[in-house]
């Protein structure tokens, strides 16, 4: 799964692109309701709790069926369309999640050396990652192994519980 080539851009990455309507589509999951947001046939969000609008897609339907099998542990990763809205080091960052394997952990540290930028930017891409789970910025541990920061609702715990769901080995 790779982030759409073209570039995103939303409210933090520039003016305003022209895009049509999202849709939602809302799933059940071990920490509530998810909404899967999607426009032009990308997934673009998934945010805590929300409800649906307009018709499912078939990325909608198609991402829900893949968190489903992911909270049941019949799947390891996603085959998915995303397109994030966010600056260009953003989605760098957010891509190299996407690199992290199912199961492990890297360190922001690791990454911010891997992508010459610096831990801090890192942790704040992470925290502004507009579709969480499936870009999974939960596998992102500080240098020693802790859990730091998460911006779904029950924080660390949730992030905790996504690992623990991965069977990840924290550092």
């Amino acid at each position: 799964m790779l982030l759409a080539d073209r570039e995103a851009r939303g409210p933090r990455g520039g003016a305003q692109a022209e895009l049509s309507p999202a849709a939602r589509l809302v799933c059940d999951s071990p920490f509530g309701f998810l909404a899967l947001v999607e426009i032009e046939g990308r997934i673009a969000a998934l945010e805590w709790g929300g409800r649906s609008s307009g018709r499912p897609s078939p990325a909608l339907s198609d991402a829900k069926r893949q968190l489903a099998a992911y909270f049941a542990g019949k799947r390891r990763d996603f085959d998915l369309a995303l397109a994030p809205r966010g600056s260009a080091a953003e989605r760098l960052v957010w891509q190299a999640l996407i690199d992290i394997p199912y199961g492990k952990t890297r360190s922001y540290g690791e990454l911010a050396r891997e992508l010459g930028l610096s831990p801090r930017y890192v942790g704040q891409a992470c925290g502004r990652n507009p579709i969480p789970i499936l870009i999974p910025c939960h596998r992102v541990v500080a240098s020693d192994g802790a859990l730091t920061g998460f911006s779904a609702p029950g924080g660390i715990e949730t992030k905790r519980r996504l690992l623990q769901l991965e069977g990840a080995l924290l550092v």
